[in-house]
Formats: structure tokens, sequence, C-alpha cells
């Protein structure tokens, strides 16, 4: 959520209502053509007792059905965050075999490096291994890197978009949700603000 906040509003709250899942809806140029972006927050994925099977709600799966793309988010300072992705994007695969779609594999908390308990190293050899670009931010600190990560997917999901000559994904089984206005997203935003009692960085 926080990397989401930083992407579309370019604010940074350290509190957060808990993640419902909602969708966002922001107009964003992309090599000078204005494109309707939408950004499903999705609830947190995690693995099963010992093992690397992951519990998905159902809400998930509808999500990775429509989406053009996926980011994977994981902290620098909790491995098993990092051990949830390659499980996830299995998951993914099984709903998509045949779809070559961008992903974008980014290592949070870049700011917290004496707690780091992922390397980049092994950050760089994961999004190798899923065919994904890698980068290494910090939602609090970092509201440039945020955006150019977000950017870039952006790029290429344009591109696999119009490379596809408007045709629909096959496998694609459930219409894509309506989106709504930023007018949610800013609600949460005045809330952690206000339960703080003070106002957000903005950059």
């Amino acid at each position: 959520t926080a990397l989401v906040v930083r992407f579309l509003t370019k604010r940074f709250i350290g509190d957060y209502e808990a993640n419902t899942g909602a969708l966002y809806s922001r107009k964003f140029t992309i090599d000078g053509e204005q494109i309707s972006l939408q950004v499903q927050d999705t609830p947190f994925v995690s693995l099963e007792d010992d093992t690397d099977s992951i519990c998905c709600q159902e809400q998930i799966n509808r999500s990775i059905y429509w989406a053009d793309g996926f980011v994977f988010v994981y902290s620098i300072t909790d491995y098993e965050s990092y051990r949830v992705i390659r499980p996830l994007h299995q998951h993914i695969r099984k709903i998509h075999p045949n779809a070559n779609i961008p992903l974008l594999l980014m290592a949070n908390k870049g700011d917290l490096l004496r707690a780091r308990q992922v390397s980049s190293k092994e950050g760089l050899q994961l999004a190798s291994e899923l065919g994904g670009t890698y980068y290494e931010v910090s939602a609090r600190e970092n509201c440039e890197g945020v955006h150019e990560a977000f950017q870039q997917l952006c790029q290429e999901v344009s591109r696999m978009i119009g490379s596809c000559n408007g045709e629909k994904r096959r496998g694609l089984h459930l219409v894509r949700p309506k989106s709504p206005n930023m007018q949610d997203l800013k609600r949460r935003l005045k809330q952690a603000l206000s339960s703080k009692g003070k106002s957000a960085t903005t950059l």
C-alpha cells in the first residue's frame, strides 16, 4: 500500500488502514500518449505453514485474470516476504501459462540497510529467474525511485498491448472490474493524516 500511495500521490504515510484490495484509477502519460491506468492494491499473500505453497484469496485470483502487468513486492528486512515471490509467480503462471506478461520485482525498505535480511544479489537473481525488472526502493525516502519503477512497468505494458493490436489475451475469463476515482484514496490519506495529527511529507 505504501508503494501504491507513493506512486499515485507522491506522499508517504507510515500508518494505513487494513488493505482490502482497493482498485485505483489515474490518467498517466507514456511516451507522449495519455493512458488510463488501473492499480489493484491486492491484500497480503502468505505462505502456508512450513511449505512453499501460498494461500490466495479469491479476490487476488480475480485480479490475476485481468491484470496486464504485475508488481511483486517484498521487504529487504523480511526474508519471509521474499520467499513468497517465487510460489506467487508460479501461481500466476498456472493461470496464464502462455502469456508474456510484464512484471516488476520491487525490494522495499531500502533505507533500512542495517536490518537487511535479503541481499541485492538475491533480488537480482530472482528477477532474472522470473524474467522481470528489479528495483530496490524506499517508499519512505525515495519517491523518484518508486515512480521510475512503476513508469517502466507501464511502458512495458503499453508496448505489449500495442503489439497485440487490441486483441484480448487468451485465457482472460473475467471482466475487468470498474475502477473508482481517486476519492477513496484521498479519503484514506486524510484519515491517516488526521490520526497522526500532522501533515504528511510532500515531495
